[in-house]
């Protein structure tokens, strides 16, 4: 099994999104035969700028040398989150919505001809149905609630690329709710994960 770890959290130290990912991966380590793929976007990733806009819309065949290396991390991201068995996301919620960091991969892996097609009856996805973990952390927004705009997009946002088994993991509201609310969460983890 492949399990593709995505972290998003600008922290390192004391850092909830990411223990509870690391927790979540231990437990979905069962066997030898696992493979962890770490992607840290909080360590930097570029924004989509024109000479992008311009390869990414380049027939493969006609793109020069300078477009194909321009395209080749949007391409390693997309050959990630392709072999990709499970997906686990730590996502903390930064003014009410995902890290920088995060949204400049969305825009990265969001690759028409690659991860989604456009057809007759619109926007269609290209990658395999896989489980999916995203573990959302917050100081004051709860998950869920209408000043979330984080919960629903990353669900469309996978859901556009062909990805629908998502399960949103809420350690939400953590200022107010502390360690009561991480006990719960990961009491979640310990017994649904499968």
């Amino acid at each position: 099994m492949k399990i593709l770890r995505i972290d998003s959290s600008a922290r390192y130290e004391n850092s909830v999104s990411r223990q509870l990912v690391d927790e979540l991966i231990e437990k979905l380590q069962k066997d030898s035969d696992t493979e962890v793929a770490t992607r840290d976007v909080a360590k930097g990733l570029p924004f989509v700028d024109e000479p992008m806009v311009v390869a990414y819309n380049t027939p493969e065949e006609d793109r020069t040398p300078e477009q194909k290396e321009i395209l080749e991390l949007s391409n390693q991201l997309v050959s990630e989150l392709q072999s990709a068995d499970v997906i686990v996301m730590g996502v903390p919620i930064y003014n009410f919505s995902v890290p920088a960091a995060l949204k400049a991969y969305i825009d990265l892996v969001a690759r028409a001809g690659l991860t989604f097609e456009y057809s007759s009856q619109g926007p269609k996805g290209l990658l395999r149905d896989r489980k999916t973990y995203i573990i959302i952390t917050s100081g004051g927004t709860p998950v869920g609630s209408e000043i979330d705009y984080t919960s629903g997009y990353l669900k469309h946002f996978f859901s556009f690329l062909g990805i629908t088994d998502v399960e949103i993991i809420a350690a939400d509201s953590l200022s107010r709710t502390g360690s009561d609310k991480l006990t719960q969460v990961r009491q979640q983890i310990l017994s649904n994960v499968a």
